[in-house]
């Protein structure tokens, strides 16, 4: 079979290797499309100190049950078509006991700390599957996952109808992240340095943009939210200067969650958040999101096909994960057609 595999950073290629064979409890997909991930560009570039080498990259999977155990726990039946959670997790730490596997002591995450699925196979274990609608896009089932990690962010803050959210770096998850606040009656204020990445925003309906090169975003966010500030301050950006200025955005009483993985530690000042009492807290990947999000894309309510810069086939990827790295602002997202036959 076909697979996208990085040998080493900045060498990333399409290699031959052997049809995996399901291991108990495990489900084998074939998969049928892959999105490109910003974690997947950290692994090319060298920079995602998470990843080990060489790796076949690849966790935004959809695909299709080629062979699954009889009495797996969801009822699946060969034929299903399937959306793949990547988080892989024990089951037996703190964490996954109170129900947050996301933040399992031993996560492994697919393409990070084990080999992903951008290939024609893939096994999987068969209780961390989620079935799509049968007339469900395949170009937007491989997109629900990084609506995983929004909505992730949103729930750890608490987003209610009517709250401003402040969202900090118009990547896609933040993109997707305004895009879900607004779907569920909240304000979206969308923070960048990139004025194109600003009028995207516009463009997929987020009501409030700032560019802060230019503006003072402490005094337009006191401006649009009638000088409350905001009640939720999503930080997706990574950059330390942008988490630092989650306290001056964020209201009295308010709520931050960290998305972005910053490379440093971010000096606080501590009297800020007693001063406000703001609740900071981190948001890490997903933990039973997938419905949620498979359902928001499905009926409409998140476009994700307005985030799509592309669909690229298997042979190309190699050349469009370069590109990706070499020229970020060309893309947004992009989704790999692994299965030739998908049309």
């Amino acid at each position: 079979m076909k697979a996208i595999k990085l040998i080493q950073p900045k060498e990333v290629v399409m290699v031959d290797l052997e049809k995996p064979v399901p291991a108990e409890g495990e489900a084998l997909i074939r998969i049928i499309t892959a999105g490109i991930c910003g974690s997947d560009i950290g692994a090319f570039r060298g920079t995602n100190k998470l990843v080990s080498y060489p790796r076949v990259i690849g966790h935004e999977l959809a695909g299709v049950i080629e062979a699954i155990p009889e009495d797996n726990p969801k009822g699946f039946k060969v034929g299903d078509k399937v959306i793949v959670d990547p988080y892989l997790y024990c089951g037996k730490c703190y964490p996954c006991s109170i129900g947050r596997t996301n933040c399992c002591t031993s996560l492994h995450v697919l393409g990070v700390h084990v080999d992903g699925g951008m290939a024609d196979y893939f096994c999987h274990p068969a209780d961390m599957l989620v079935k799509m609608p049968e007339d469900m896009s395949w170009t937007d089932a491989a997109m629900v996952e990084p609506l995983t990690i929004s909505l992730h962010g949103i729930h750890r803050g608490g987003l209610k109808a009517g709250e401003y959210c402040v969202i900090i770096g118009a990547g896609p998850i933040g993109i997707l992240a305004g895009m879900a606040a607004e779907a569920y009656g909240a304000h979206a204020i969308m923070i960048d340095l990139v004025p194109e990445r600003l009028e995207f925003a516009k463009s997929v309906g987020i009501e409030y943009t700032i560019h802060s090169g230019e503006e003072n975003a402490e005094a337009r966010v006191n401006e649009i939210t009638g000088g409350v500030m905001a009640q939720l301050v999503m930080e997706c950006s990574g950059a330390n200067a942008a988490i630092r200025s989650a306290l001056d955005l964020v209201c009295h009483a308010g709520r931050i969650t960290l998305t972005g993985w910053p490379k440093n530690e971010t000096p606080l000042p501590t009297d800020a958040i007693t001063r406000k009492e703001v609740d900071i807290r981190g948001a890490r990947t997903s933990a039973g999101e997938f419905e949620e999000a498979m359902e928001l894309v499905y009926t409409g309510k998140v476009d994700v096909k307005r985030i799509l810069t592309k669909v690229v086939s298997m042979e190309d990827a190699p050349d469009t994960i370069i590109d990706i790295e070499q020229n970020p602002g060309d893309y947004m997202k992009v989704v790999v057609n692994v299965a030739e036959d998908n049309k």
